[in-house]
């Protein structure tokens, strides 16, 4: 496993951008798929975007999609979700994702793919 932090979090009002980071703590390099899930109050954790180990293929869901832009850095051990136009119902707690372990250069979009998450960050779209 691996130690992911969030940040980036924040109140942000509607219509506006915002670019939450995950860094990966690990000593070399990450051969891990990476996924954003997002959790609103008294609802489930669901899937929001994932890029696979290499960076070449990502993928977001219908919710987000043509607003928020999943990347990697692998020279620097981090993953970012760009976020733009976002909506009252954005607001969640992001969660970043790894899947260290038998890790195709895919995508992964079910939690279950996942075996690291961080703790978390809180984004607040509201007026």
């Amino acid at each position: 496993q691996v130690q992911l932090v969030e940040s980036g979090g924040g109140l942000v009002q509607p219509r506006t951008s915002l670019t939450l980071s995950c860094a990966v703590s690990v000593r070399t390099f990450c051969n891990c798929a990476m996924g954003w899930f997002r959790q609103s109050p008294g609802k489930e954790r669901e899937f929001v975007g994932a890029v696979s180990r290499s960076g070449a293929f990502t993928y977001v869901a219908d919710s987000v999609k043509g607003r928020f832009t999943i990347s990697r850095d692998n020279t620097r051990n981090t993953v970012h979700l760009q976020m733009s136009t976002l909506k009252p119902e954005d607001t969640a707690d992001y969660y970043c994702a790894a899947r260290v372990t038998y890790t195709s250069n895919t995508v992964y979009t079910a939690e279950m793919d996942y075996d690291s998450w961080g703790q978390g960050t809180q984004v607040t779209v509201s007026s």
